[in-house]
């Protein structure tokens, strides 16, 4: 016979059970996802990237000239 700690244990045990199926129901879905969220992070690295692109020409077009002629300034204060 069993010497079970009721219902602690019986708990336990069917939390275990029920944890280790679900493990076991995962596992084929998880590597059919895993591919797909890989792609889908790539996706929105490659997204952001080009947005910070677009942004730092856009900051670089419209502050461009008084950019170089900051550094015209101090150049030609540094030369003399």
């Amino acid at each position: 016979m069993n010497s079970w700690n009721w219902p602690g244990e019986l708990l336990t045990r069917i939390t275990s059970a029920y944890l280790e199926l679900r493990e076991v129901a995962r596992r084929p879905l998880d590597r059919g996802l895993s591919h797909r969220e890989q792609g889908q992070g790539m996706v929105e690295y490659a997204l952001i990237l080009v947005l910070i692109a677009v942004v730092v020409v856009l900051i670089l077009t419209t502050l461009g000239k008084q950019v170089k002629n900051a550094f015209s300034n101090v150049s030609s204060a540094i030369g003399t």
